[in-house]
């Protein structure tokens, strides 16, 4: 059975409003009555049994059980089981008109300060033409639009509150009181504290003579704000009618010489923001449609529901209802509309700005076309061979909802089944219907355990459809053959789900997969489960080890390599094993981004690097002609200096001997690293593969990085103490300097007060460097040995920090300004644990800015910014092409 109908649903009103009751008639067919879910009372204990002899205690009255459903007494009447819907809901919609409005005001204020020349010449071409206006003219359009900027709305909120939609009258009317108070705000803003291009294009100084006008019409902003958020959109003919009294008023206040063009556009969009922040911050009356509507619109449709009661929801928030008909078999209905089209729209506009397109799936403009896409989806697999859901009929549920009608099929979704019963055969029968799916190039999109149903124990049948494609490309048919070996592998492992794979598709379509078996391409849940199962089986691994060697089972190394196995991803694993079946399977991860996270924070930084620059720096301030050529010979020396100093610190923890040549190479290379990961990350990688390429064993090439970065910690915070001390015990009454390290010191204390006292932050760190130094302390003992060695190590780290600040003092004394040498040592020492903290490579941003506040309380801004410039070339921005060069060469000697 397959058919269409519409059922209308009146927007105002929480209660179903069927078609027939509109001409006054009763509607046809039998009452709903609806039937709310509460929660289960515990679970009363049994009374004890008496001793014998003992009278038997008296039981507690057992509380009264409702009803049955009234249509199991009286076929004409249906029941719904369904929890209580919020009665205001905080649509996502809302907040995505609300930032958009931010955003548009931001961008009124930046037009307005940049663009000044723009601005006054429009303002001048409007004065001049509105000369030829006639007066009378101007004075009846003022009038009319004065008295209609008030009608319009009281007429709304009357019609509003004869159709008893109090609610949102009352929602209009906060809207308009925060908006008027948004709109004094503005005003007190510009004219006190915004420039004057801002002051200017926003207000007049009128011919006549008298105060500047409004930047933000008082009036106009809460009568815009109030109709708003009563519900003006659903509402064409009010609408009409409010933006034509809109433009009346904002063009005889523009001929009248009242305002200006930015004025009006910054008066609306104050409205327009104000109203849709109050929407969703307080939620919308919800007009979301309930179970009754669902059993009116079946039965317009042709079916004959009987009860119906609401089951988990699928996939993207699509609600489910399971319906139970007087002649018919079961059906399964989904239920979609805006808000669940709105919702995780942030999310999407983020992967689609991050992934290729042929990566993600564009999402349906309208709920038409969404509805037309899952029924042509779910159509299209059944033709396609794939055991899935019949869709048997569709229907409108008015203009904000639409329903889809399958058949009902009994069965446990993967997730809800136990690890044994995942067997070969359900695997196989799931293989099967995606390969049918892929032969008519189509794609599911969402194979993970929630989609796949599991029926009679052995039948594997393909839900949730939604999201699938038609005319898939080859890249999207690998994604799902990748998402559904990740799925599989997650719950059984890799070996069992390559082999099943294998033995359905073929080894060509499992190796094609390969590429594609990186967390970016995958399910979010997906991408959670993957991290989660590694956190756990690394955590299990190390506990294990720590046991084993406790109870002298297993010698330390042997429990540092069962360690080292156990950080073995999953994707890596299975990767493994499709190489195992197809050698000639291709390696090279497939390229699904466009833009990466840190790509995106790289680009962040600069700009806000280059906008401190040009706006700290006056034009001719920053010159080579006027730096010291002699100091910046000196910083140039201390930061070559700087990474002898490094290599130092690194041979120091390492009880193999090291070729120092090289080992300053890598520490060079180094250099090109930082430009594609963080500073601390990216030098920790580098120097532990380093020393596996030396011959160190990869968990004690580990340790040995961990001891240096632990040891190079604690000389950090210790050398930040010790030289805060000596700026303290000099006082010589520079109270710029004191600042400086006063706000470098607390700013440490307060980083550190906040790891400790926020608890996920504080587990996080914890797991880190537990991580990261697990065997530090046996690399150590094994140290203490040769005690040259640990001078090494602690010279080295102690050597890093004296050149490191001597580049700096040196880079600032070559623009003319000066600084105690232990203030210099306190703000490099901040501004270093800042950038290494801030996930930038190289720190970039980070660092620059701290060293710039810093040091501007101390000397002016712009000696304080070249000098900071001039240290930033010579340590991270100078060192890239000697980086990459020795990098070149260790690659080339196999030393990297």
């Amino acid at each position: 059975m397959t058919g269409t109908a519409d059922v209308d649903v009146d927007e105002g009103s929480v209660e179903p409003t069927p078609a027939a009751s509109a001409t006054g008639a009763e509607p046809a067919g039998p009452k709903v009555s609806l039937v709310k879910r509460t929660p289960r009372e515990p679970a009363r204990p049994e009374p004890a049994q008496p001793e014998p002899g003992q009278p038997e205690p008296e039981r507690p009255a057992e509380p009264k059980r409702p009803a049955p459903p009234a249509e199991e007494e009286d076929g004409e009447h249906l029941a719904v089981d369904e929890p209580l819907l919020a009665a205001r809901a905080h649509r996502p919609s809302d907040l995505i008109r609300f930032v958009a409005g931010l955003l548009g005001i931001i961008a009124l204020f930046v037009i307005a300060n940049i663009a000044t020349s723009t601005t006054s010449g429009i303002e001048t071409d409007i004065q001049t033409n509105v000369k030829h206006v006639t007066p009378w003219l101007t004075t009846l359009g003022s009038l009319v639009s004065s008295v209609a900027v008030l009608a319009v709305p009281v007429a709304f909120a009357f019609e509003r509150l004869i159709k008893r939609d109090g609610l949102r009258v009352a929602d209009g009317v906060l809207s308009a009181v925060l908006a008027y108070g948004v709109s004094l705000g503005v005003d007190w803003w510009v004219a006190e504290g915004a420039s004057q291009a801002i002051r200017g294009a926003f207000t007049r100084l009128p011919e006549g003579g008298g105060p500047l006008t409004e930047p933000v019409h008082g009036y106009l902003a809460p009568v815009i704000a109030f109709m708003t958020a009563v519900g003006l959109a659903s509402r064409p003919r009010w609408r009409v009618a409010l933006w034509s009294v809109v433009l009346l008023s904002g063009f005889t206040e523009l001929i009248s010489g009242y305002t200006t063009p930015l004025s009006l556009l910054l008066t609306v969009t104050i409205g327009w923001s104000v109203a849709y922040g109050t929407l969703y911050t307080i939620g919308s009356p919800n007009i979301r449609p309930t179970g009754q509507h669902l059993m009116l619109g079946l039965r317009r449709v042709g079916f004959t529901p009987r009860y119906a009661h609401r089951a988990a929801d699928a996939p993207g928030g699509t609600r489910r209802y399971v319906v139970n008909q007087q002649d018919g078999p079961a059906l399964d209905v989904h239920i979609i509309d805006r808000e669940q089209q709105a919702s995780g729209f942030f999310y999407r506009a983020w992967r689609r700005l991050r992934l290729r397109t042929v990566a993600i799936r564009r999402s349906p403009q309208s709920l038409r076309q969404a509805l037309e896409q899952e029924a042509l989806i779910a159509y299209a697999a059944t033709a396609a061979g794939a055991d899935a859901p019949q869709l048997v009929a569709t229907s409108e549920l008015g203009p904000d909802a639409a329903i889809l009608v399958y058949q009902k099929l009994e069965g446990r979704t993967l997730d809800e089944l136990g690890d044994e019963e995942i067997t070969d055969p359900v695997m196989a029968s799931f293989w099967t219907s995606v390969g049918a799916l892929h032969d008519r190039r189509i794609a599911h999109r969402r194979l993970t355990g929630e989609s796949l149903l599991v029926v009679d124990g052995a039948r594997g049948v393909l839900v949730n459809l939604s999201g699938g494609d038609i005319a898939a490309g080859d890249l999207t048919l690998r994604i799902d053959v990748a998402q559904l070996l990740t799925t599989f592998a997650l719950r059984i492992g890799p070996e069992r789900a390559v082999a099943v794979a294998n033995k359905v598709l073929g080894r060509d379509r499992v190796a094609a997969a390969l590429p594609l078996l990186q967390p970016v391409g995958l399910s979010r849940q997906t991408r959670n489960d993957l991290a989660k199962q590694t956190k756990e089986r690394r955590a299990a691994a190390q506990a294990l080890a720590l046991e084993q060697v406790a109870a002298g089972e297993k010698s330390q190394e042997q429990a540092e390599e069962d360690i080292a196995a156990a950080r073995e991803d999953l994707l890596s694993r299975l990767r493994q094993q499709i190489l195992e079946i197809a050698p000639e399977a291709p390696e090279a991860p497939a390229k699904l981004e466009r833009l990466r996270p840190k790509t995106l924070i790289t680009v962040v930084a600069l700009a806000f690097a280059a906008y401190l620059a040009v706006t700290t720096i006056q034009p001719g301030q920053l010159k080579l002609s006027q730096m010291n050529w002699a100091w910046a010979a000196v910083a140039l020396a201390a930061a070559a200096v700087t990474y002898i100093a490094a290599a130092m610190s690194l041979t120091g923890f390492v009880p193999e001997k090291l070729p120092f040549g090289r080992t300053v190479a890598a520490q060079l290379a180094s250099s090109f690293v930082k430009l594609v990961a963080p500073a601390a990350i990216g030098g920790i990688a580098l120097n532990t593969r380093y020393l596996q390429k030396q011959g160190v064993r990869p968990v004690q090439a580990v340790a040995s990085v961990g001891a240096s970065q632990l040891a190079g910690l604690a000389g950090h915070l210790l050398l930040l103490f010790l030289f805060g001390m000596i700026t303290g015990s000099q006082g010589n009454g520079d109270l710029g300097s004191e600042r400086a390290v006063i706000i470098g010191v607390l700013s440490a204390a307060v980083l550190a007060l906040v790891v400790a006292a926020v608890a996920p932050l504080r587990r996080f760190l914890w797991t880190k460097l537990r991580a990261l130094f697990f065997g530090v302390v046996p690399r150590m003992l094994d140290l203490m040995q040769t005690p040259s060695k640990l001078v090494t190590g602690f010279g080295g780290i102690l050597l890093l920090t004296l050149t490191f600040t001597a580049c700096l003092d040196a880079s600032v004394r070559a623009f003319g300004g000066s600084m105690n040498y232990a203030t210099v040592a306190v703000i490099f020492l901040t501004a270093n644990a800042a950038g290494s903290a801030v996930p930038t490579p190289g720190g970039i941003g980070a660092i620059e800015g701290a060293l710039i506040v810093a040091m501007s309380l101390g000397m002016p801004a712009a000696t304080a910014t070249s000098a900071v410039f001039l240290y930033r070339a010579l340590t991270f921005w100078l060192p890239v092409l000697p980086g990459w060069i020795a990098y070149s060469y260790l690659q080339r000697k196999n030393a990297l």
